[in-house]
């Protein structure tokens, strides 16, 4: 990406390096909020043939990734809370699952020989691990690790990064998709966001095994079109694909990934925050809609005007601390800056995103184009709604228009 590198001195007085990527994680780290950047050295790394990640699996690799944060790169220990792995489970059992198989889990990439020949070197990506035991209290503990010298050296050495969303981490019911988002993530900011990878390749990054979906229309069906359903409905862009055919075998496949514009970005925040249950409904629209009737519903007790007034009361609660909750403890996004953005907290930061996103236009100029784009709409955003719209707009307006 040609920016230069941090330098930093680590204990025994030798400068180190600390690459991009660890840049932009510490910043997100510091913001908050649900974003991490993941190097790109680690999204890039294939799986060795016959291996891959569960989705669970990849799921914790991700969060060990997040709460790393630009100290990824260190040779030191992280760690995190069960709670925030399991998401509702009860049990630790799955835990212990999760951490055996990133232990075991073999990743590959082209290195050379100790004669200077082409060689296949092959390594872990977690070190070492250790979980807290509980006696009687499964709803607590900690667990920590260590990433392997391999890990740490593919991080410090990424100067690319894919920005991901940690809900939209959370979210996805198929390993495929998660590892497909992470790609796309990758590449959405370049100046062609596509991937062009052929067969052994895809099955590679994606971790799919060489004895399943030999017929490519299953894989197709299985693999590619899951994965775009998914990312489609839960990321902040789409994909598309092509397929280059060599006669009637296709063997090259060119992913292209869009940033999605303001409406959809709204529409991508309001299904992160919804119950996961019901969402491949909501994806294929077949959600049954309740229809109002004039009848009383059977059996329904009645309510006289105090218990009304207790339920507004709790319900008009609930929904305050709700989007205060989702403002991100910040008063920045109350509204879209109505004039040029040069003055004020609220102006400076969204000029940030668009400065960062909008691939060198000029701001005002996107700012305008939003506005004129959302009308009235814009008057209904708040928190953190309107910051992933603006950002989704200034993301999109880049990759319609190109470099100015």
């Amino acid at each position: 990406m040609g920016v230069p590198a941090e330098s930093v001195d680590d204990e025994g007085g030798e400068e180190t390096s600390a690459a991009r990527s660890m840049r932009v994680a510490a910043a997100l780290a510091r913001k908050g909020g649900d974003e991490f950047a993941k190097p790109g050295r680690l999204v890039e790394v294939r799986f060795v043939k016959g291996q891959s990640l569960s989705l669970t699996a990849s799921r914790l690799l991700a969060l060990m990734i997040l709460t790393a944060g630009g100290d990824a790169w260190q040779d030191t220990t992280h760690r995190m809370r069960k709670s925030d792995i399991r998401r509702g489970h009860k049990g630790n059992e799955r835990i212990v699952d999760m951490l055996e198989e990133l232990h075991r889990t073999l990743f590959a990439e082209d290195d050379k020989s100790w004669r200077g020949k082409r060689a296949t070197k092959r390594f872990n990506l977690i070190q070492a691990s250790w979980e807290e035991v509980e006696d009687n209290d499964k709803e607590t503990g900690w667990i920590e690790w260590q990433f392997t010298p391999d890990a740490r050296r593919l991080i410090q050495e990424s100067e690319t990064y894919a920005v991901m969303n940690r809900q939209a981490v959370l979210g996805f019911r198929s390993a495929y998709a998660l590892k497909l988002y992470e790609e796309g993530a990758l590449r959405l900011h370049r100046r062609q966001p596509v991937w062009k990878v052929d067969m052994v390749g895809l099955r590679a990054a994606l971790g799919i095994d060489p004895d399943k979906y030999a017929d490519f229309a299953q894989l197709r069906r299985k693999v590619l079109t899951v994965a775009k359903a998914e990312i489609d409905q839960l990321a902040h862009f789409t994909v598309e694909w092509q397929e280059i055919r060599r006669g009637r075998a296709v063997i090259e496949i060119e992913f292209r990934f869009v940033s999605k514009d303001a409406p959809a970005q709204i529409a991508t925040v309001d299904e992160l925050e919804r119950h996961s249950k019901g969402r491949k409904a909501r994806r294929d629209d077949t959600v049954e809609k309740v229809v109002a009737s004039d009848s009383p519903l059977p059996h329904s007790p009645t309510v006289d005007g105090a218990d009304v007034a207790n339920v507004l009361k709790k319900v008009t609660a609930a929904l305050v601390s709700s989007d205060a909750a989702s403002s991100s403890g910040t008063e920045l996004w109350a509204r879209f800056p109505r004039g040029r953005l040069h003055f004020g907290a609220t102006e400076e930061a969204a000029r940030e995103i668009g400065v960062r996103y909008g691939g060198g236009w000029d701001v005002d100029m996107i700012a305008e184009a939003y506005r004129d784009n959302m009308g009235a709409r814009l008057n209904t955003l708040s928190g953190t709604k309107l910051e992933k719209s603006w950002k989704g707009w200034c993301e999109a307006f880049f990759n319609r228009r190109g470099r100015p």
